[in-house]
């Protein structure tokens, strides 16, 4: 398999497999940013963990050159900074015991770009290699550039998949914007509270993006709890966490429907069903 970036890298944490061998694949996350993977896609890891039959594998798209720089990386270069993440995110995949961690290491200006082919076309190919039955991205509320920009690409590459080559499922998930004021009944609902330490043991690793004192990790356990209380589940019995996602294979289809029309169909019933409780409220 040969990818656009000749820097584009991938990691075999359990080298029992060729490194390009990625057919054991059936869970795949795609994020744009090294943690992006841990923290919106950990049903796929957690699904994979100490596991025999299902393996996660993962897919960052940028080169983390753009990394806001505190604490004591707050003089490093883009060069040290992509560095460093690259391999805060390949120890995470050794923690989680991944499958396959590959890093395709473009600029976020590549990623945003609508027009550029290279991105599209290196997911094709790993999805062809990989074959996943289910995919974890970014979802379309997302405020995050970046974020948005590999939605878009994800659901591209899918698009040029032969209906047996394309997962079963493509979930949008949470990461800069949650998904709690959805309707419930259309909630792809996650529950992820089977194993806290790994959790804590994958946030914890990306030391470069916690160091200013801006605890994405803590944020993040934070809000799989708060879905988790939001849909009346017990964690005192169960420890229960969960995350929200959104359906985005209807958008893979050769009928689909806008991405806008799509997404605003969903934020209309909400409105209807807020419209609805409002008004038997007097103001």
């Amino acid at each position: 398999m040969k990818l656009s970036q000749s820097t584009a890298s991938f990691y075999v944490p359990d080298r029992v497999q060729e490194p390009q061998d990625l057919a054991r694949i059936t869970h795949l996350g795609i994020g744009a940013h090294q943690d992006d993977l841990e923290f919106m896609a950990y049903h796929g890891i957690l699904a994979g963990y100490d596991s025999t039959e299902k393996w996660f594998g993962g897919i960052t798209c940028t080169n983390g050159s753009g990394s806001p720089r505190e604490g004591k990386f707050v003089t490093y270069s883009d060069k040290e900074m992509q560095a460093i993440r690259r391999i805060e995110q390949n120890r995470a995949a050794d923690i989680g015991q991944y499958a396959a961690m590959i890093q395709l290491d473009y600029p976020s200006e590549i990623v945003n770009d609508p027009h550029a082919s290279g991105p599209v076309s290196d997911l094709v190919e790993i999805l062809k290699a990989s074959r996943p039955e289910i995919i974890y991205t970014h979802h379309p509320m997302d405020q995050d550039p970046a974020h948005l920009g590999v939605m878009s690409t994800v659901i591209r590459a899918i698009r040029q998949l032969s209906p047996s080559e394309q997962p079963q499922q493509l979930i949008g998930c949470e990461t800069w914007r949650g998904l709690d004021w959805m309707l419930d009944h259309e909630k792809i609902i996650m529950h992820v509270g089977g194993n806290p330490e790994l959790a804590e043991k994958l946030n914890g690793v990306y030391v470069s993006q916690i160091s200013g004192g801006i605890r994405y990790d803590l944020a993040t356990t934070g809000r799989r709890l708060a879905n988790a209380a939001i849909l009346g589940s017990s964690q005192e019995e169960n420890g229960d966490q969960v995350c929200f996602g959104i359906d985005l294979m209807p958008l893979t289809k050769a009928d689909a429907p806008s991405m806008t029309d799509y997404i605003f169909g969903f934020i209309k019933r909400f409105a209807v069903h807020t419209k609805t409780h409002l008004q038997h409220i007097k103001s």
